[in-house]
């Protein structure tokens, strides 16, 4: 069956996307998957979930019923609902993208994203991807996210998909490089 890329519209999908969150934890997985696999770093709760959903569409893939991938949307105006992502919120709209502050773009934060490690390598994190611009480009020109410089999987599938490394800095939780996607 071919995967499908939409939007959560359940609760039983928001459930999904904390079943395969909760999988994919660094402080679920040991030293030796995250290397090879990469991580999620954050746990959302379902409240928040429904919150950032009610705000912007949260993107999934799904294979018949089962979802096996998500890419998570944060609008600026939650950016203090998640404690472990205020770092970020705080530095991002003041970081530079060509010559001009981020916080002058039209921009969101991608969230977490996340593939089912049995649909991994088959096109589905840059499927997400697609899903994402074409979803969002009309109201933004810029997606912003952040990627634990230790994730090296995750930064390569990021670079690959058309983000660029502006910043690097470290919080309480991580090392971070902050990457920009521009579609303007």
């Amino acid at each position: 069956m071919p995967i499908t890329y939409t939007t959560a519209q359940s609760d039983e999908e928001l459930r999904q996307i904390m079943a395969l969150q909760r999988q994919n934890l660094y402080k679920n997985t040991p030293a030796t998957y995250q290397q090879d696999q990469g991580f999620t770093t954050v746990e959302h709760s379902l409240e928040v979930l429904k919150q950032m959903n009610d705000a912007l569409p949260q993107i999934i893939a799904k294979d018949g019923d089962t979802l096996v991938g998500y890419a998570l949307v944060m609008p600026r105006t939650l950016g203090q609902l998640v404690p472990e992502l205020v770092p970020m919120f705080d530095i991002v709209a003041e970081l530079q993208w060509q010559g001009k502050r981020i916080g002058d773009y039209r921009f969101y934060v991608m969230g977490q994203i996340c593939v089912a490690e049995s649909h991994r390598g088959q096109g589905i994190f840059d499927g997400l991807y697609a899903a994402h611009k074409e979803q969002f480009s009309p109201d933004f020109e810029l997606c912003v996210t952040e990627v634990a410089v230790r994730n090296t999987r995750s930064q390569r599938a990021h670079e690959r998909v058309g983000f660029r490394t502006i910043y690097t800095y470290e919080d309480y939780t991580d090392v971070w490089n902050v990457v920009v996607w521009d579609w303007s």
